[in-house]
């Protein structure tokens, strides 16, 4: 599993010159709601809420996702 990670890191860093990229997506108006509020909650903005919660599913899962400025510091280190 860690290697697949690895990869997806390396592979990242391959393809994306840019610090975010955009994800469209259709959601039920009570899921947009509900994290609309969630993230008003914890004084996030939206996108920033749907990324903290994929990246603890993607860690309780045993796959985390790195933090993308460590990506940036690992290419810089090469």
């Amino acid at each position: 599993m860690f290697a697949y990670v690895t990869h997806y890191a390396v592979n990242y860093l391959a393809m994306v010159k840019k610090k975010t990229a955009t994800l469209n997506l259709r959601v039920d108006p009570i899921i947009k709601e509900a994290i609309r509020d969630a993230s008003e909650r914890q004084h996030r903005s939206i996108a920033n809420m749907i990324e903290i919660l994929i990246r603890e599913h993607c860690k309780a899962e045993g796959f985390p996702v790195a933090i993308q400025s460590s990506l940036f510091e690992a290419s810089k280190n090469e």
